[in-house]
């Protein structure tokens, strides 16, 4: 089993800058790809950023290129989620996830763990 616990998530203004993180236990030898995902009131599950952990390739959706960025600290296994420029509409409940495949990780069906959350606001 993998266990992972996001922190770092609070109310920020717009155009402001917030860092999740993602601490990963358990299993870590099992872990290929670690994702995040965020899923405002009312909406599905959406897929935000990707990456390897053992590699350095990363992905993102389309809307936070630019913004945010995925990093990964192997030695202190966590996984984090630079995010600059917010706007209102990234305001949700972000969640990192852990595949034991190699994938984009584009899909909530890539992955086998979850997190529980953590929660980003931001004000106009």
């Amino acid at each position: 089993q993998v266990q992972l616990v996001e922190s770092g998530g609070g109310l920020v203004q717009a155009g402001g800058s917030l860092r999740v993180s993602c601490a990963i236990s358990g299993r870590t030898f099992d872990i290929y790809t670690m994702g995040w995902f965020r899923q405002a009131p009312g909406k599905g599950r959406e897929f935000v950023a990707s990456v390897f952990w053992r590699e350095n390739n990363a992905y993102y959706t389309d809307s936070v290129k630019g913004r945010f960025s995925i990093s990964r600290d192997n030695a202190e296994n966590t996984v984090s989620l630079q995010m600059n420029s917010l706007k209102p509409e990234d305001t949700a409940v972000y969640r990192c996830a852990a595949s034991r495949f190699r994938v984009h990780g584009a899909s909530v069906s890539d992955y086998h763990y979850w997190g529980q959350g953590t929660q980003v606001t931001v004000s106009s």
